[in-house]
């Protein structure tokens, strides 16, 4: 019973340190790195849940480069429940990590009978700021879902050895599933679970099954395989959805393989490094490519790595929990460790979120082996356990305030790290989007220098230098990526910026067909449809079909901001008189005339009545 009310107390003690770590965390809004294709601009998440999108969730592989319907899912519903606002998004990922961290500690306990140790590797997982990546970062749902699942696999597996039978497999089975549905990462679940079978569940015995506790190693093995195959569908579809786009996996020409196979070494012991002395936590660490690759540090990495794990073998003889935590946390990284490069990272702090238990088991059972039985180090492991905890939760809440925006976000990554194009180019857009010009056109340009070349980052460099006025400057560089434009997840975006360039220029014909690009590519635009209507509209010689399609374009406007905007309903009757439907036109005008007054927007009254004695007489307005 006294065990029992101490299970209960932790809990709620772990429970209460991690929600204060990550209180900071209700300041923060979304950020411009992901949080767009996952959220703020992702027209299937932002309806909610509905027939279209659960099937769009398990369809589409379009988007973010993985295959994850039940990580879709959680964002459609956090988005019909919050809406934009972002308090309600990160507070369902700090409570996803709250259980999981209480699932991590229930589950020690129960299949070791341990607390203390379990409490540890709990409370670590729960406070160490290397999660704050996966937590704070709304894109970044998966991982914390993924590990929900993850966790409750486990949970469900340790029931099924205690009484083997079909149906709890079939609930393992099921479980398992669902988490493959979450994040491809989870791919490595069933070899964790043969690894338990090893330590602490015990059923792992090369010999015969003795006294019905062990099982026979093929036994163990074969029980494995229909999750295997889950695992196999579960990483086909995740090749299936990177293939699918342009440069998220880095080819061996870009990348190469010995290159990929050093970083491995050299990952493994940085990724040490982060959990012992967690400081320069950024959110992204660029590659070492071939002309700058630390060949020496590498190898002295990949020694290490070796006699880490020959020390772990002999070690295993007597302590099983070694060999099992380090077994966990290689390779539990291994899809993310860089033989298959996506993306352009050679680590990531969210990588860390279920390997990381592998370390603690291996810090936490050792402490405890070294002080059975012995009351002053017991005292004295108990005092550091608690400073530590405490300087953890520190550091986190620190760390989460870093995710307030994403000016502090890149301006903290930027000090982090060297020749990094992607937290320069991130750090510029951020700065562009504040309206702090000069300073976005230096990051900016510090990333093309950087390299390698990237359309969105001289997209980005080329719309500064539009801002700033240099547009001769600013149309060099769209003309630059105009031939990759097509084939960029933002390419509705710099259409429409490269059309704003062609007008700036008086260049109103080279203007609409960027305009009509960016509006094929996104049937919401509102800068493209609004720009594209009114170009139609009032140019000296216009088509039917031009007309028609300007029509269809402001209507489509309106009707996405409610008919309430008045320059949209502005260039909506300016669309009508170019089609011949000059009634339409005067009663649009009217109406946008009356809500000008009404806002106190005199001037640009008076322009709109200018047009509409035009319409009146049966005359278009023409843009000179």
């Amino acid at each position: 019973m006294l065990k029992k009310y101490r299970v209960i107390l932790i809990c709620l003690v772990l429970a209460a340190a991690t929600l204060v770590a990550y209180e900071p965390i209700r300041h923060n809004g979304f950020v411009d790195y992901d949080d767009d294709v996952y959220i703020t601009e992702n027209s299937n998440v932002q309806s909610g849940i509905t027939q279209q999108s659960v099937k769009w969730a398990f369809t589409s592989l379009d988007k973010a480069s993985n295959w994850h319907p039940l990580t879709w899912l959680s964002h459609m519903l956090d988005y019909k429940l919050f809406g934009p606002n972002p308090l309600g998004h990160h507070l369902v990922s700090v409570s996803f990590h709250i259980v999981n961290s209480l699932l991590v500690f229930l589950i020690l306990t129960n299949c070791t009978g341990s607390i203390w140790p379990s409490a540890f590797v709990a409370a670590v997982f729960a406070l160490h700021p290397l999660q704050v990546d996966s937590v704070a970062w709304s894109a970044e749902r998966k991982t914390v879902v993924s590990g929900l699942f993850w966790f409750l696999t486990m949970a469900i597996y340790i029931w099924y050895t205690k009484k083997p039978g079909i149906w709890r497999y079939i609930a393992v089975f099921a479980i398992y599933g669902l988490s493959i549905l979450t994040k491809p990462v989870v791919v490595t679940l069933p070899l964790v679970l043969l690894l338990m079978d090893y330590w602490p569940l015990g059923r792992f015995n090369p010999g015969r099954c003795t006294g019905g506790k062990f099982v026979p190693a093929k036994l163990l093995l074969l029980e494995k395989v229909p999750l295997l195959a889950l695992s196999a569908f579960a990483s086909a579809m995740t090749v299936i959805a990177q293939r699918g786009m342009k440069g998220v996996v880095i080819t061996l020409e870009d990348l190469p393989l010995q290159c990929r196979i050093a970083n491995v070494f050299l990952s493994y012991i940085r990724y040490i490094g982060k959990m012992l002395w967690p400081s320069k936590l950024a959110v992204f660490y660029p590659h070492f490519f071939t002309s700058d690759f630390p060949w020496d540090i590498a190898a002295g990495c990949a020694i290490l790595f070796v006699m880490i794990t020959i020390f772990f073998i002999f070690m295993a003889l007597r302590r099983r929990y070694l060999l099992f935590g380090w077994l966990w946390f290689t390779g539990t990284l291994i899809p993310v460790i860089g033989l298959v490069q996506a993306g352009s990272q050679s680590i990531a702090n969210r990588y860390m979120y279920i390997p990381i238990i592998g370390l603690l088991i291996i810090i936490g059972w050792t402490a405890k082996e070294f002080i059975a039985g012995k009351l002053r180090p017991k005292i004295i492991a108990a005092a550091t356990v608690s400073v530590l905890l405490f300087c953890l939760m520190i550091l986190t809440r620190e760390q989460v305030k870093h995710w307030e925006n994403s000016l502090k976000l890149f301006e903290y990554a930027e000090k982090c790290t060297k020749m990094n194009m992607i937290t320069e180019g991130s750090l510029g857009q951020a700065l562009l989007n504040a309206g702090r010009l000069d300073e976005a056109e230096l990051h900016l340009k510090n990333a093309i220098s950087v390299g390698p070349k990237n359309a969105r980052i001289t997209y980005l460099f080329g719309k500064t230098l539009l801002r700033r006025g240099k547009v001769n400057e600013a149309i060099t560089y769209f003309k630059s990526i105009e031939a990759e434009i097509g084939r960029e997840k933002y390419s509705s975006e710099i259409y429409t910026t490269v059309g704003e360039a062609y007008v700036l220029t008086g260049q109103n014909e080279r203007a609409i067909q960027n305009y009509k690009r960016a509006v094929v590519l996104n049937h919401n635009n509102i800068e493209a449809l609004n720009n594209l209507a009114w170009l139609l509209a009032t140019r000296e010689n216009i088509s039917i079909e031009d007309s028609n399609a300007a029509v269809q374009c402001a209507e489509r406007l309106c009707k996405l901001t409610g008919n309430k905007n008045i320059s949209f309903l502005d260039t909506l009757a300016a669309t009508y008189a170019a089609a011949g439907r000059f009634d339409e036109a005067i009663k649009t005008a009217e109406k946008a005339i009356t809500g000008a007054r009404a806002a106190g927007q005199e001037e640009l009254a008076r322009e709109i009545e200018g047009r509409l004695q035009l319409y009146q007489k049966g005359m278009r307005y023409i843009q000179k």
